[in-house]
């Protein structure tokens, strides 16, 4: 099948991770983590980017999920980087405003080569099952400075921490469905003065 794709591994000594993606997907998932929340969270995350993903890992969850949920974010941002590639014809910029319930959270993206992360509101404190919450923050900064992308994400509202962490996962893969579709004004394009998104 036709169509950007990418597909990427990562071994320490902490963890395993194997991941491939297509950007021209229908967002089909086949997620395999042990961390329940990390596996839904992804298969969220291909189901509104409409990118297929397939992910295998392994890694120290006994001590916590911390790096598991890290190297994942790196791999998924370094794997959707490469199927980028040159980033002609590209809108380049994607936004999203995610409402669950009570939540909402926007997510606002550049694919510009330059990696930054910023967040503004705090995801409420506790756990989902056993996944931490505090680690949702740290997936997507390992995602942006894996991707090298410039990402901002703004939690505006929520009480549940599962709603805002859904939401944000939801707006993050909008967000990135919009700024990776190729924009018809645009066709083999850089969209940028510089000539390069690198």
């Amino acid at each position: 099948m036709a169509g950007r794709r990418a597909r990427v591994g990562r071994k320490t000594a902490e963890t395993e991770v194997s991941l491939e993606i297509l950007l021209e997907g229908s967002g089909k998932a086949d997620v395999k983590t042990s961390v329940g929340f990390l596996t839904h969270m992804l298969e969220t995350f291909a189901r509104h980017s409409r990118a297929d993903l397939k992910v295998s890992c392994r890694g120290d969850t006994h001590v916590d999920a911390h790096h598991l949920v890290e190297d994942v974010g790196i791999v998924l941002g370094q794997a959707f980087a490469e199927a980028l590639g040159d980033k002609r014809g590209i809108r380049r910029f994607g936004f999203a405003s995610v409402p669950m319930d009570e939540a909402l959270v926007r997510a606002t993206v550049d694919l510009s080569g330059r990696p930054f992360y910023a967040s503004r509101g705090e995801v409420p404190r506790g756990k989902v099952g056993e996944f931490d919450l505090d680690l949702v923050e740290d997936f997507l900064a390992a995602f942006a400075g894996a991707c090298r992308c410039n990402l901002h994400v703004e939690v505006v509202s929520g009480r549940s921490g599962h709603h805002v962490a859904e939401a944000a996962f939801k707006a993050l893969a909008r967000a990135l469905r919009e700024a990776s579709e190729t924009d018809p004004r645009a066709e083999g394009e850089v969209p940028s003065t510089k000539g390069t998104l690198r």
